[in-house]
Parts: C-alpha cells; sequence; structure tokens
C-alpha cells in the first residue's frame, strides 16, 4: 500500500474551517463530518448492532491484541465498526465510563476474550502485555486538536477560542510542542520497538477506504468475515460518532506549527511506508 496523505491545516486564517469535537479540521461541511471518531458522552445511547455482541470463548488460547493509538486518532470509533462487523467485543486498559455506557460493555477487559485492547500507552512496560498489535496513526495536526477539544471541552465539546489565547497563547504553543514528541515517539515504539505481528492502519486510509481496510484488520484478527454484517456496520459506519460541526475562523497553528507538523509527519510516515514495503 502506497501512502497518499495531507496535513490537514488551514493556510489562511480567515479561511473557514469545520471543526468537529475530534479536531477533524476541514473546509468542507460534510467532510469534517466523516472525519470523525471519538468517545461519547455518560448518558446512554441507545444502538443497535449488526448481531448480539460476545465475547470470544476460550480467550486463554487466544492472544490479546491491543490497538494502539496516540489520542484522538480515532480509537472509539474503530472500536464501534469492529463490533457491528464481527459481533466481538473490543476491550480497553482503562476503565471510561462513558464509553461503558454507551456500547462497550467490555471496558478494562484486557484479555484474549475481547478482538482488541484500546490504549494510548507506550514503552516495554505496556507493550509487555500483548501478544500482537494493531497500530492507528492519524495525522498529528487533527489528532492534536483532537486531545485538545476532548482535555478542554470533554467528549463532545470544544476548546474555546480563549483556551488558545491562554498565557499570551503560550499554553496552546507548549501543548501543541509537547504531544508532538507524544505523537512521534508513541508511534514509532510501537512501530520500531513491538516483537510481535503488527497491523498498521493509516486513520485517513480507513475514512477514504472503509470497507478494504476493515476487511484486511478482521483477516489479521483472525476473525469470522461475514458478508452481511460487514455491509451492515459499513451503512452504520456513523452510529452514535456523526457530530455536529461547527464553522469558525480560527486557525489555531502558526507558521511555525505547521512546519513543524509537517516535518514530523513526513518523516513518522516514511517509516510507516518503509515499514510496509518490508512486510
Amino acid at each position: 500500500m502506497i501512502l497518499n496523505y495531507n496535513l490537514i491545516l488551514s493556510s489562511s486564517a480567515s479561511e473557514i474551517l469545520y471543526v468537529d469535537q475530534n479536531g477533524a479540521v476541514s473546509s468542507s461541511r460534510q467532510q469534517a463530518i466523516e472525519l470523525t471518531g471519538g468517545g461519547v458522552s455518560t448518558r446512554r445511547a441507545n444502538l443497535n448492532w449488526c448481531r448480539p455482541l460476545h465475547f470470544i470463548p476460550e480467550a486463554e488460547s487466544r492472544p490479546v491484541i491491543a490497538l494502539a493509538s496516540f489520542p484522538g486518532s480515532g480509537n472509539t470509533w474503530l472500536r464501534y465498526l469492529l463490533q457491528q462487523a464481527t459481533g466481538v467485543y473490543t476491550g480497553s486498559v482503562y476503565k471510561d465510563y462513558g464509553l461503558l455506557k454507551n456500547g462497550f460493555p467490555a471496558e478494562s477487559v484486557v484479555n484474549g476474550s475481547v478482538s482488541v485492547v484500546k490504549t494510548h500507552e507506550w514503552g516495554p512496560t505496556s507493550r509487555k502485555r500483548f501478544h500482537r498489535a494493531v497500530l492507528l496513526i492519524r495525522a498529528p495536526g487533527p489528532a492534536i486538536l483532537a486531545e485538545f477539544n476532548r482535555q478542554s471541552g470533554g467528549h463532545v465539546g470544544f476548546a474555546s477560542p480563549e483556551r488558545y489565547r491562554r498565557n499570551k497563547g503560550r499554553y496552546w504553543q507548549q501543548f501543541v510542542k509537547d504531544k508532538l514528541r507524544t505523537w512521534r515517539l508513541s508511534n514509532l515504539d510501537w512501530l520500531w520497538n513491538f516483537t510481535g505481528p503488527t497491523h498498521v492502519i493509516v486513520y485517513e486510509e480507513l475514512v477514504s477506504h472503509l470497507e478494504r481496510t476493515l476487511r484486511a484488520l478482521i483477516e489479521f484478527l483472525e476473525l469470522p468475515l461475514d458478508e452481511a454484517e460487514l455491509q451492515c456496520a459499513i451503512v452504520r459506519r456513523e452510529g452514535i460518532y456523526k457530530r455536529k460541526s461547527r464553522a469558525v475562523t480560527l486557525d489555531p497553528f502558526t507558521p511555525y506549527m505547521k512546519a513543524s507538523l509537517k516535518a514530523e509527519q513526513d518523516f513518522v510516515f516514511k517509516e510507516i511506508q518503509m515499514y510496509l514495503d518490508s512486510a
């Protein structure tokens, strides 16, 4: 697979941008709606699943598979898609009560009874819990915006313009600097240092080529593939994750930030391409 991606940033502060709760930025409202994924509120939602969800029997004989990502990369949306397409619960190293009430009752389950286990952690201690890994990578600009919105406004909120101007903008500048470093280190740690079989998914490819990406993932997970359920998952791709978007005239990234984001993105995506070419 040849990666085809763009750095999703505005080139002009006067351009109208559409920003969703997860940090997806677009000049097209429809594209902004499509580039969604992430957490939900603590209010219980009415979800319709393609089939009843279940745990995998004989879990002790199955590998524990990480779904590793930097925060804001669409981890929860991919979990939702997997549950729709396979009927198997997904787990997490965390216990998010909002997700627990909204379709993810296997929060905090870390074993082979679930198809994958969500984690944003990295390093040897975090990696050693898993036998195999799915690495979900999203362009750093949208991912960092998503995390800033989550920390500032919760799972379904936005960071206010005042948050970007906090301490004369220094808070936001430091946030981008710190998170960009973590984005690079965490993704490369899983890519370079995890010794088990690894399947890489680029978020932008997931959005653009959903069926193809899901098929390949289900095959890697060695789960049964039912065509009717796969098509059902594609039809229900948004579920409760179709967010409202809002138009703003704020471009939070300075030219220096954009240059840094592009440099790090180019380096990491080059490493991903090399990994894919050698696989």
